[in-house]
């Protein structure tokens, strides 16, 4: 996406792979800065520090870990090991660790340059279906935008939890992929953003969207409901970090109070996600998807602007407080309008049964 007249993408190499570069999430919406690393450690922590998230860039992110490492590995004993530090390296989200079988798998039975080549094949072809799937993504949910214009003959609202856009991903996003489809086609919107505590990734929504110019309000995360009470509320846009078979869904904590309010209002509730997202060895999610606890300094602590202009941390809660910081919920597939993907809008029903066909490959026998 356009950054002060600049485009700029996710995750990317200008140097044919020897590093990449990515924008410092830590340090947004107060400075935009660029990271350039050329290890697989260095991935590792930028994933695990959060400073690239979003599940579909958290994937791309492990790719090019993979293709790092196989670079770097001597034995296959040191390869099989850190392919699996960089599977593990944040456990929700499932799209990590479908990259990194994919790189694995693409550079199989290579050795040396041949090994190193075809893994950064694999991590760049990771990174360019991404951005297919989220402009698909992004058309067919920016159909149901028009549809309710249309429908309405009013701008359309919108609410947002989390941050789902380009910087989640490699460009478009995949919540927001449908807003900015729907700008180019010039339907007017107007977007409620919950700010999203404890790491409030809903700054970063905003940010997106004010840098686009689309319309958009910051709201407390416990407002939503009382606007969808009060029919402000449209449509209701979420991403995912993992999906299971029968459509129950896991994405940042919060979004399964948003749905239960959503349902309760009579607002479409829907989710956007690749199938990559998908986790087709699942049956169900509420008991089954892992669910990652963060650092309690998460909640206990927050990020601003001090008086000098630079980014301070801030305590907000005493450090003999307890805290249990639960960075996800699971969303029960009866509370989804539907799961947009880049193959097409699939209701969930009732979340008994798969809701949409496994492709080839992807279903463990």
């Amino acid at each position: 996406m356009k950054v002060n007249n600049q485009w700029i993408r996710g995750i990317w190499s200008d140097d044919g792979g020897k590093t990449v570069c990515f924008p410092d999430q830590t340090k947004l919406p107060f400075r935009l800065e660029i990271c350039r690393e050329g290890t697989s450690d260095a991935l590792i922590r930028a994933i695990k520090s959060m400073q690239v998230r979003g599940a579909p860039l958290i994937g791309a992110a492990g790719a090019w870990a993979a293709a790092f490492l196989c670079r770097e590995a001597e034995t296959e004993e040191e390869l099989q090991e850190g392919l699996k530090r960089i599977a593990e390296a944040r456990p929700t989200a499932v799209n990590l660790q479908w990259a990194v079988r994919r790189v694995a798998a693409a550079s199989e039975g290579l050795s040396g340059a041949a090994r190193a080549a075809r893994a950064q094949k694999a991590a760049e072809e990771i990174c360019e279906s991404d951005i297919e799937s989220n402009r698909a993504i992004g058309g067919y949910f920016a159909a149901i935008i028009e549809e309710v214009y249309r429908k309405n003959g009013r701008p359309v609202r919108i609410l947002t939890h989390c941050n789902a856009g380009w910087l989640a991903t490699i460009d478009y996003g995949t919540a927001l992929s449908g807003l900015y489809v729907a700008q180019e086609k010039g339907i007017p919107m107007e977007v409620w953003v919950d700010e999203t505590r404890p790491r409030m990734q809903g700054l970063l929504t905003e940010w997106e969207l004010r840098e686009a110019g689309i319309p958009c309000t910051l709201i407390a995360d416990n407002a939503g409901g009382y606007l969808m009470q009060q029919g402000e509320v449209d449509l209701v846009i979420v991403g995912a970090d993992r999906i299971a078979s029968n459509g129950d869904v896991a994405n940042k904590v919060g979004t399964y109070l948003k749905a239960l309010a959503a349902k309760d209002c009579g607002v479409p509730f829907y989710v956007a996600a690749p199938v990559s997202t998908v986790d087709f060895s699942m049956a169900e999610g509420v008991k089954s998807i892992p669910v990652e606890e963060r650092s309690r300094s998460e909640v206990t602590d927050i990020s601003g602007i001090g008086p000098d202009g630079d980014v301070i941390r801030v305590q907000v809660a005493g450090r003999e407080t307890a805290v249990r910081n639960i960075a996800f919920d699971i969303t029960p597939a009866r509370l989804i309008t539907g799961i947009v993907t880049e193959k097409g809008i699939f209701a969930p029903g009732a979340g008994d049964r798969p809701f949409m066909p496994a492709p080839a490959g992807t279903r463990p026998e």
